[in-house]
């Protein structure tokens, strides 16, 4: 989905299993998600946010005829439902007696809306459902008033009939939406938390222990509005990140004069005016002025950016120092800053490896439970002795406990707030499997211009070779053909001659991945690329092979210009390593994990900027091709490897290998695709950072389903001998689930 929907607020419980369980940078560096396609419906179901309630939908939907797909949002509740009109219907019909509610988005008035238009700045923490707290809170004292008439009056006829009119309204009005949701449930023939609450407090209130029923639902339904708050915080993390743009923009008009406009209709190519202090509203290039910028919303990283004319800037940062004028280059659903939340939000609708093997046991555990509740009420009779009414409160109590709410939520709400952590430290990670697998990284594999180097090159040196055209002639040539390269190495060469340019016109221009350039031009074929592409075409002879060998020795890159039948030229351009480098690799290695650079540079270059980094291995002179090859090689040799890079030349190797870590400061919208995880400040500190958080996130994952699984068996045991009440099995499964929430959600101070 392109845009954010804020949650609206509604009364019902968050989810069929109890819980909310779910699941400097370029401009273009996270390419938008995809949108659902034009004249598909999308609604809006406001009690949908996990996966256990998208599979009753999808359940419910099975059999509809003509329907070609269906896209789940969770974290905007909403589905897309792809299928003929007559078809959509019966699907509104069949959602609707499974217990849902769904809304177009074009009817959702406050809740249509574009996470962008700033219309939701009550906070996402206000998500949790405010008007449903007053009920629930009624229904609390109602039953506290059936418990205190049950042990305080006398049983008579009047008193009772009043207390179980208490009670009966305390659950109406704590249980309704659990009711109608169990019930469809149950038609359905499927089990889910509210199957299993429906029967339990039903049973409960039929055999005479309506005091105990109304206070299990009202308690069991204020739990529930205490956990989706905590979720929806955890879902909701970087969200907050809109906030930071601000609602108004000053725009300068056709007059010249300028006037303060609303975001959201601000169109591409107006010119914005920041003043200092205030937030940048909008992507842009700026056009006038010079001022330092705080990227932080961004990158993670609050040490200021200085930016001139020809710099951009990005929604939701923060003018530090002068005024400047910018250019609108983006739309407000389009920002940069709008991107990642998107991406964010993609990341947190996958189910992670641990979620879905918690999913598989959670569909045999409650089953099963059920079934042991059965054999309770049918058989200890006869097998136990026990009175007919013992048996039946015993099922019903192991009903309670049979909810697999602390067992569902323990994984959901400790992955998104794991993602959210990430994305607030400058790191895009593209789903709770990238979220897991980076823990198990034994080691990674680092291109070396942009990622281990500034990609920053300078030309230091030039040489000009005797017997072909002149001199100011090859130079020109050698300005002009660079200048059409995006490669850092080109770049720098144009840089470096940029007095030579002389606007030569080049026919046939050829790009040659991982080599360099070529094309024609005043009747010749011209070649600009690198020691392996003029051995390729036998253009070096010995006394070249000397001169670039004396220019390797010192850690230069060598890039040559040549024409079909001779060496014009030799450049030398310099890169310097960043200091974050040195750390990272540092921490890399007290972490366990083996460095290994790949480089289409030189062998001589490589190894020389491997020994100032400390890097374990490198290898020079490959091709795309040849980086894959390595990929594979150590995947073989170590299990579990990593890529980083920035360039097209890395995105096979960033696809092939187990994760990709992509730049995002100066990579390429091809790596941003490819790769699995995105640097959006190109330190490379962030991977090892990347790593811990990984570790911490799944030692937290394992805590919480040991906790769970271990407070379910403690009062199942309890429960079989008589050692706990409906009450203990409602403040057990509700408190096994508060508990975990709030575990998971210690992950979110990694991102401080």
């Amino acid at each position: 989905m392109s845009t954010l929907h804020p949650e609206e607020p509604h009364a019902s419980h968050s989810c069929g299993c109890g819980t909310t369980c779910g699941a400097g940078p370029s401009a273009t560096v996270v390419p938008p998600p995809k949108p659902v396609p034009e004249g598909v419906p999308v609604f809006r179901i406001p009690t949908m946010d996990c996966a256990a309630e998208e599979g009753e939908i999808r359940h419910a939907l099975a059999d509809l005829p003509g329907l070609r797909s269906l896209s789940f949002q969770l974290g905007a509740r909403t589905i897309a439902i792809d299928a003929p009109a007559e078809s959509v219907q019966q699907a509104l019909d069949a959602i609707r007696k499974a217990g849902f509610n769904p809304v177009p988005l074009s009817e959702g008035a406050a809740g249509e809306h574009s996470g962008h238009d700033h219309d939701h700045r009550h906070d996402d923490r206000g998500l949790a459902l405010p008007e449903g707290l007053p009920r629930y809170a009624l229904a609390l004292l109602l039953a506290f008033g059936a418990e205190s008439i049950s042990f305080f009056a006398p049983s008579t006829l009047v008193f009772t009939g009043l207390g179980m009119a208490l009670a009966a309204a305390a659950i109406g009005l704590a249980g309704f939406s659990t009711y109608v949701k169990g019930l469809a449930a149950l038609r359905n023939r499927r089990l889910n938390i509210n199957a299993l609450m429906t029967v339990a407090v039903t049973g409960a209130f039929l055999i005479g222990q309506w005091p105990e029923a109304a206070m299990v639902m009202a308690l069991y339904a204020i739990a529930e509005l205490i956990e989706a708050r905590s979720v929806d915080r955890a879902r909701n993390a970087i969200k907050g990140l809109l906030n930071m743009t601000p609602e108004m923009a000053e725009v300068q008009q056709a007059d010249g004069s300028w006037s303060d406009v609303l975001v959201k209709t601000v169109a591409i190519g107006s010119i914005v005016r920041i003043k200092p202090g205030a937030r940048v509203p909008l992507d842009g290039e700026v056009v006038a002025g010079n001022t330092s910028i705080d990227q932080s919303p961004v990158t993670g990283e609050s040490i200021p950016v200085d930016k001139a004319a020809g710099d951009l800037v990005f929604a939701g940062t923060i003018n530090a120092t002068g005024m400047v004028e910018v250019r609108v280059k983006s739309e407000a659903n389009d920002t940069l800053l709008a991107r990642i939340i998107h991406a964010v939000e993609q990341a947190q609708g996958s189910r992670a490896p641990t979620q879905q093997f918690v999913d598989r046991f959670a569909s045999i555990y409650t089953p099963a439970v059920f079934a042991l509740a059965l054999a309770v009420c049918l058989l200890t009779p006869w097998l136990m002795g026990w009175t007919w009414m013992q048996a039946i409160y015993k099922a019903l109590v192991l009903l309670v406990i049979a909810c697999p709410c602390a067992l569902v939520i323990s994984t959901p709400v400790t992955v998104v707030s794991g993602l959210a952590a990430a994305a607030r430290r400058g790191i895009l990670i593209k789903g709770g499997v990238h979220l897991e697998g980076a823990r198990k990284i034994k080691a990674i594999a680092l291109d070396k211009t942009g990622t281990i180097t500034q990609g920053k090159p300078k030309l230091v040196a030039t040489e000009v070779l005797t017997g072909g055209p002149g001199e100011s002639q090859v130079l020109r040539w050698a300005s002009d053909l660079s200048a059409h390269s995006d490669h850092p190495v080109s770049q720098a060469i144009a840089q470096g001659l940029v007095r030579e340019k002389g606007g030569s016109q080049f026919n046939g221009f050829t790009a040659l991945p991982g080599r360099g350039v070529e094309a024609q031009a005043d009747g010749l074929t011209l070649i600009l690329g690198n020691h392996r592409l003029m051995e390729e075409r036998g253009l070096c002879s010995p006394q070249i092979e000397a001169r670039l060998a004396e220019q390797e020795a010192q850690g230069r890159t060598v890039t040559m210009l040549a024409s079909s039948s001779q060496v014009l030229a030799i450049f030398a351009v310099a890169d310097t390593i960043k200091e974050s480098s040195r750390e990272a690799i540092a921490e890399l290695h007290a972490l366990g994990v083996t460095s290994v650079m790949l480089t289409g540079d030189n062998v001589a270059t490589a190894k020389a900027i491997a020994m100032q980094a400390g890097i374990d291995d490198a290898r020079g002179n490959l091709l795309p091709e040849d980086k894959l090859a390595a990929i594979e090689a150590l995947q073989k040799q170590f299990g579990c490897v990593a890529m980083t890079g920035d360039g097209i030349n890395d995105a096979p190797a960033l696809a092939r290998s187990d994760i990709g870590f992509a730049m995002g400061g100066a990579g390429t919208d091809t790596a941003m695709e490819a790769a699995d995880v995105v640097i959006m400040n190109d330190d490379l500190r962030r991977i090892p950072e990347t790593i811990r958080l990984s570790r911490k996130t799944q030692s937290i994952l394992w805590q919480n389903i040991a906790l769970a699984l271990g407070i379910k068996a403690v009062f199942l045991l309890l429960a079989l001998f008589n050692g706990a009440t409906m009450w203990m099995a409602v403040f057990a499964d509700m408190g096994g689930s508060l508990l975990v929430v709030f575990n998971g959600l210690r992950v979110l101070r990694m991102g401080r």
